[in-house]
């Protein structure tokens, strides 16, 4: 329908673009299902379904290194890449690369298989999720930022959850191997053929709102956009703007950097924190699943709140919130507490995660938006893999889970305190440049 319209007859906001919308809600929820089938069942048998040795730390986060390291790089290369050939081209390469991850599980001899399917795990979300969001952003008008990513990882959360319970009953009722296999490739399958068939790509969108910036005829109050970066930058100028030349990106870049390992923990050591006090899998599929729901289900608001008071304090207080819900797991026991802990947890991430996505956004410009997201999650995602080598040495040489649980804690108030000092808030209508228009897309365009 919009294929052949030129860029000023584009419309930008959720209900005219409802239908697109819709589709890329769809498919973050596919995403979200493809990362979660990985998640409760292969951590909790990795001993006794994939032959990882008791306490081997190391080895157990290995497969969470490789897909932390691996997302974050096709993270960057997606942004990159989108700006040059499309959205939906690079929707379609992720699922590809997701198809063979249900068979290499199914049929794992040893652990390394289990690595393997990982990487390519890695290439499917890195390449997927950037899509959903980017997508979603390029339709989407400026107040709605942090509704859209609200949105966005609220659908990819609740499919990451509901993945995490669905395929522990099915591993209860077919074993493991055959309800991931059957669980995987229908999630997989079902996502290419919606991509092939219904989603447009939305590129044409970001050329229609950086066309209005370099014509001066943008509407509503002015971000505080770097004026150090030239109109149309170098993959390294905006990797270099993003990663510390621009300390408001900087601090937003290690704050999602070390959110990660909250993730990590939950994703590794959660499982094998509660299976070793004999909580059977359902049951640790709920209380993971906690986590997940109260995560995805507050960013439906948090996202939509911090359009309102702005993504600054939701971002620190997050990170604060987010490593009390990580120590509170040690301080008593049952599932009552445990599932308390994990759902304090994931509200400190509803708060942070879609906000600091959306300030990134707030002050990157059109022109290398999806760079600059790309690159922020290349930074964030990287935090799975340094937070799950910190998780296997802290863990390796206390010789105890629970050294883990107090590492990430301790990091999450360290980094939300370096957000505090060296960020500040990006919302254009809270924090708005006090600049004429021409004055913006000149030193922007």
């Amino acid at each position: 329908m919009h294929d052949n319209l030129t860029h000023s007859e584009l419309t930008h906001g959720i209900r005219a673009n409802l239908d697109q919308f819709l589709h890329q809600l769809l498919q973050v929820m596919l995403v979200g299902f493809t990362i979660g089938m990985m998640r409760t069942v292969v951590p909790a048998l990795s001993e006794s379904e994939f032959g990882v040795p008791k306490n081997s730390f190391m080895l157990l986060t290995a497969f969470v290194v490789a897909f932390g390291f691996v997302k974050g790089s096709l993270n960057f290369v997606a942004g990159r890449l989108s700006e040059r050939i499309g959205r939906k081209k690079v929707l379609l390469f992720g699922w590809s690369a997701a198809l063979p991850i249900p068979l290499l599980v199914y049929f794992a001899p040893s652990w390394s298989w289990i690595v393997a399917a990982t990487v390519l795990l890695g290439i499917n979300q890195g390449l997927t999720w950037s899509m959903t969001q980017t997508s979603k952003l390029d339709i989407t008008r400026a107040d709605q930022r942090g509704l859209t990513i609200g949105l966005n990882e609220f659908a990819g959360y609740v499919g990451l959850a509901l993945a995490g319970i669905i395929t522990a009953y099915l591993a209860t009722m077919l074993g493991a191997r055959t309800g991931l296999l059957i669980f995987g490739l229908t999630t997989i399958s079902l996502a290419m053929l919606l991509t092939l068939l219904w989603v447009k790509d939305t590129l044409p969108w970001a050329k229609s709102e950086a066309a209005k910036h370099k014509a001066g005829i943008t509407s509503g109050p002015l971000a505080r956009y770097p004026t150090n970066i030239s109109a149309k930058p170098t993959t390294w100028e905006v990797f270099t703007l993003v990663s510390w030349r621009d300390k408001r990106l900087a601090a937003i870049s290690q704050a999602g950097l070390v959110e990660k390992f909250v993730d990590a923990l939950v994703w590794v050591f959660y499982p094998v924190f509660l299976y070793q006090r004999g909580l059977s899998l359902p049951n640790i599929g709920w209380i993971v699943g906690v986590y997940g729901f109260v995560w995805g289900g507050s960013q439906f608001f948090t996202g939509k709140l911090s359009d309102h008071v702005g993504r600054h304090k939701p971002n620190v207080f997050g990170m604060w919130i987010c490593g009390a819900g990580v120590a509170m797991m040690l301080l008593n026991e049952g599932m009552a507490w445990w599932s308390l802990s994990a759902a304090v947890t994931g509200f400190g991430m509803a708060l942070l995660y879609p906000n600091l996505s959306a300030a990134i956004a707030d002050i990157s410009h059109p022109n290398w938006r999806g760079s600059a997201i790309g690159i922020y999650r290349f930074w964030r995602d990287l935090g799975y893999g340094i937070g799950a080598l910190g998780l296997g040495i802290t863990a390796h040489f206390s010789g105890t889970v629970e050294t883990a649980f107090w590492f990430v804690a301790i990091s999450m108030f360290l980094s939300g305190a370096v957000l505090l000092i060296f960020g500040e808030e990006t919302h254009p209508r809270i924090n708005q440049a006090q600049m004429t228009p021409t004055a913006e897309v000149k030193s922007n365009d």
